[in-house]
């Protein structure tokens, strides 16, 4: 499962709190923007840009391998409020 290696990378363990500010600073801090890893990392509190470089860069792996076929999409079963991704 994708969220599983996400969790196995070395740098610490992610909440699921900072898993929703690290997706909400990927969106407001996009590939053009200057010092984009730095902004993520003041986003998400308490991860160093090395760290959130490493988060995002095995997000596309996980992403990569769910697309190929190769991982198999989960499916979430809805808790009835708005989120339904288990910390993604």
């Amino acid at each position: 499962m994708a969220s599983s290696s996400l969790r196995s990378d070395g740098s610490g363990s992610w909440t699921p709190k900072q898993n929703k500010l690290f997706e909400k600073a990927l969106a407001q801090y996009d590939k053009d923007t200057p010092d984009r890893w730095r902004n993520v990392a003041n986003a998400v509190g308490g991860k160093t840009v090395e760290e959130v470089k490493r988060h995002y860069e095995i997000l596309v792996e996980d992403l990569k391998r769910i697309e190929s076929g190769r991982i198999p999409i989960p499916n979430y079963k809805s808790n009835g409020g708005g989120d339904t991704c288990n910390g993604w």
